[in-house]
């Protein structure tokens, strides 16, 4: 194991170790896993985005899309798209299966119901894994899930 990964795991087992107890998460059948929020849109944003920062991820962009679409006259709930990744790790799923890269970076996925709940979601990695034929990677992925999980811990109850 290169220093890289050898970093790139240390990093992730502090993720873990920050996580805590394991939180309780359902996978649908579409893959997609939901958190609920205790903060508004925008504090759930600014949590999240300021949890990357702290973890040293690479932060790539915040897609306002309830924004985009007034622009184009249509009425949409609060939505913001959020993409960061580390590329060492990433670099391990395209590695393996290059239409992996349609997964990659992360998308993490903020939003507002009709009730006004603020939700998380993420696509499960496991789900990832299976859809593009991974698996010979399954630490990677577990390292990423694990990543995802401690930063999503920052809006929900402790």
């Amino acid at each position: 194991m290169n220093n890289t990964t050898r970093n790139l795991f240390a990093g992730a087992m502090l993720a873990f170790a920050c996580l805590g107890a394991a939180q309780a998460q359902t996978v649908g059948p579409d893959g997609i896993i939901r958190v609920r929020s205790d903060y508004p849109v925008d504090e759930t944003v600014a949590r999240i985005r300021a949890d990357i920062t702290a973890k040293g991820i690479l932060f790539f962009q915040a897609i306002d899309q309830a924004q985009l679409a007034a622009k184009a006259g249509i009425k949409l709930r609060p939505s913001t798209l959020l993409e960061f990744g580390n590329p060492p790790l990433g670099a391990q799923f395209l590695t393996a299966n290059p239409n992996a890269g349609l997964d990659w970076p992360v998308r993490l996925l903020v939003t507002q119901d009709e009730s006004g709940a603020v939700w998380a979601s993420w696509t499960d990695f496991a789900w990832i894994a299976k859809r593009h034929g991974i698996t010979d990677r399954k630490m990677q992925f577990d390292t990423a899930t694990g990543v995802v999980q401690s930063i999503t811990s920052t809006v929900m109850t402790k």
